[in-house]
């Protein structure tokens, strides 16, 4: 009979390499990320760094496991210090979009108690380290009394139930406000394709599909046939190609464009000039801005916004926010773009399309990218630039 050759760690295999490499990745992005947060003060930075460095981390556990380290050493007392840290996970969520979204964003000493859970956890899985390490017969041991008969029979599951719990709750919180933001924007800003951020909805996708992914995993592994850790590789692969695009979008997406842009001012929703009489300042105000626009044409900035607007008017930026949308009776987004949409539709009558191509015609009028002025074209006008250049060769 053959004699089994012997473990040896580490084993690189189909399930250990890609778990490897990729999590060795996410920890360079984690790095490059709190790097850029000392030089530049900048919280998002380090909070994704937070982030990706966690979910890497929680991927340890597995990578090292195909790689043969609990067969080759019996007695070993990692299972002691690799943490689960998802208590963290949530909160570091919320407050990651919330400082990209919030002008001036910083750190206050009540929002550290977001974090007290997780705390807590840090804590306890200490204490039963310290004191199964106490007891005789530890070190012929992988695992000690109080992680065997405590943590592992009734502390750990609960703590799953609480995690699942808490992410089903702060991921509700922060698409929440994903989409408030998405809805202010538009009062504020004249170009928001880049300002909506495609990246927040992206990486909000990816840890909600993660999320899902694991309940329904856990369903199964636990209601319906216990999946052994071949089945359970996936999700672990998944989520670890996941933190390398979050690192890299993470890392390259600028998200400071709201650093000095003061949302604190309230802004009224549109109101029909139909049903309510504009009073005399208004209309004064609106034909200050209309000669304004028509004279300097400010909308050619593709970086306009209310703000910016005001100074150049000495306008109030309440004052002018009202009379845009009770005057002109659109967000401060559309009156900006009807000017481009109308700048374009003048150089195409002119002919300008001999000389520079539609997207280029679009640059010259303000606007910031292709797909902001094909969706803001169609929006105002029920049409797409290309069929309207095409009704206008005809012409």
């Amino acid at each position: 009979m053959p004699i089994p050759l012997p473990l040896e760690f580490p084993s690189f295999n189909l399930y250990s390499t890609p778990l490897l490499l990729l999590v060795f990745q996410a920890f360079v992005f984690a790095f490059l990320l709190l790097v850029r947060y000392f030089k530049k003060k900048y919280v998002p930075a380090f909070i994704l760094s937070i982030l990706i460095f966690i979910t890497g981390y929680h991927r340890t556990t597995y990578t090292i496991g195909f790689m043969d380290w609990y067969d080759t050493y019996r007695n070993t007392k990692i299972n002691y210090w690799l943490i689960a840290l998802s208590l963290a996970i949530g909160p570091l969520l919320y407050f990651y979009v919330k400082s990209i979204t919030t002008s001036n964003f910083k750190f206050r000493k009540k929002d550290f108690i977001h974090f007290i859970p997780v705390s807590l956890y840090i804590i306890y899985k200490i204490s039963i380290l310290i004191y199964d390490a106490a007891q005789p017969g530890f070190n012929e041991t992988q695992n000690g009394y109080l992680k065997v008969f405590l943590d592992e029979k009734y502390i750990s599951p609960l703590i799953g139930i609480v995690e699942n719990l808490q992410m089903l709750l702060y991921l509700a919180f922060t698409i929440q406000l994903y989409y408030i933001y998405r809805k202010k924007i538009q009062q504020f800003f004249s170009n928001t394709y880049s300002l909506e951020l495609n990246w927040i909805r992206n990486f909000l996708f990816i840890y909600s599909f993660l999320f899902l992914y694991s309940v329904f995993q856990g369903v199964i592994g636990s209601v319906i046939t216990d999946l052994h850790w071949t089945q359970r590789w996936w999700y672990h692969f998944f989520t670890a190609v996941a933190i390398i695009y979050i690192g890299i979008k993470g890392y390259f997406t600028d998200t400071n464009k709201l650093n000095n842009l003061n949302f604190s001012v309230t802004v009224k929703e549109n109101t029909a000039t139909s049903q309510i009489e504009l009073s005399e300042d208004v209309i004064k105000t609106k034909e200050k801005i209309e000669a304004f626009m028509k004279n300097e044409k400010p909308f050619l900035n593709p970086d306009l916004n209310l703000t910016e607007l005001s100074k150049m008017l000495k306008i109030n930026t309440s004052t002018l926010s009202d009379t845009i949308n009770s005057g002109f009776e659109k967000n401060f987004n559309d009156f900006i773009n009807s000017y481009r949409v109308k700048a374009v539709q003048t150089m195409l009558q002119e002919g300008k399309q001999q000389q520079l191509s539609l997207l280029g015609i679009a640059y010259e009028c303000g606007f910031n990218s292709k797909a902001t002025f094909n969706r803001v074209f169609k929006k105002l006008t029920n049409t797409s630039p290309s069929q309207y250049l095409a009704s206008q060769n005809k012409a």
